[in-house]
């Protein structure tokens, strides 16, 4: 069995292709967000029920829209939906790319996260196009590369993937995928003023990210903007052990 979520929703383009290359391998479960919740990373549902509509049930392939994030998403259905462990999870495609810091906003990459957790390998595929139209074939050859790569060898324990794919258009053919660090940067002009009808403010997030080592050939923005795919491994465990010490110096009592 392989398990299969998203952020951008249950109608998401994205989604259907990633869910069409997976029945190749395995049966499939779909459990998405009911709508759109990009942006989410992690967070989880604590304040409302959350509701799994069965929207589709066939020999191979069970689909439901879940009424909360995407993590939410992956941990239902890994720990009430499904009979048995998955053999993989997959998060995407997402439409825009979870590169650069980004990476820690995704809620794409919230749901990989979640495989990290139970001890399932998981990648999170993202396309480099906002378009909810856009068509993706070009991705196609290297998801069931790395898919099989996957399901033949495993991942390290508590390591991901966040795989990024930069929009070639009809036709097109990568060079090739590299494997990278997830580039230093922030976002900057984060939100943009406005006024509504009656004369009150609010601000419209907005913005555009600032890859503070644009030479870096180590990182993931630098061969996503020269049209290779990158693959960043994600380790869940966020302690920095080389501080440790310092740290420990610098508080001790």
């Amino acid at each position: 069995m392989i398990l299969i979520s998203n952020d951008d929703g249950i109608s998401a383009k994205g989604l259907d292709l990633l869910t069409r290359i997976a029945l190749d391998y395995d049966h499939v479960m779909v459990a998405a967000p009911t709508t759109h919740q990009s942006g989410k990373s992690s967070s989880i549902t604590f304040d409302h029920p959350i509701r799994a509509h069965l929207i589709e049930k066939t020999e191979r392939l069970t689909r439901y829209a879940v009424s909360g994030t995407p993590a939410d998403c992956a941990k239902l259905a890994l720990d009430q939906l499904l009979e048995e462990r998955p053999r993989l999870l997959l998060s995407g495609i997402n439409h825009g790319y979870n590169s650069g810091n980004s990476s820690i906003y995704s809620g794409t990459v919230g749901v990989a996260l979640e495989g990290v957790f139970h001890d399932v390998p998981a990648l999170a595929f993202s396309y480099g196009s906002f378009d909810p139209k856009a068509d993706m074939p070009e991705c196609e050859p290297l998801i069931r590369h790395i898919i099989e790569r996957t399901l033949e060898h495993g991942l390290p324990r508590g390591v991901c993937l966040n795989v990024n794919f930069p929009p070639l258009g009809e036709g097109g053919k990568y060079p090739g995928l590299k494997i990278t660090r997830s580039a230093a940067g922030k976002w900057v002009k984060e939100f943009e003023h406005r006024v509504d009808p009656h004369g009150r403010d609010y601000y419209w997030i907005t913005g555009y990210y600032e890859n503070d080592e644009p030479d870096n050939t180590l990182n993931d923005t630098y061969w996503l903007d020269r049209g290779w795919v990158s693959v960043t491994p994600i380790f869940a465990d966020q302690t920095h052990y080389p501080s440790m010490p310092l740290i420990e110096e610098q508080l001790k009592l």
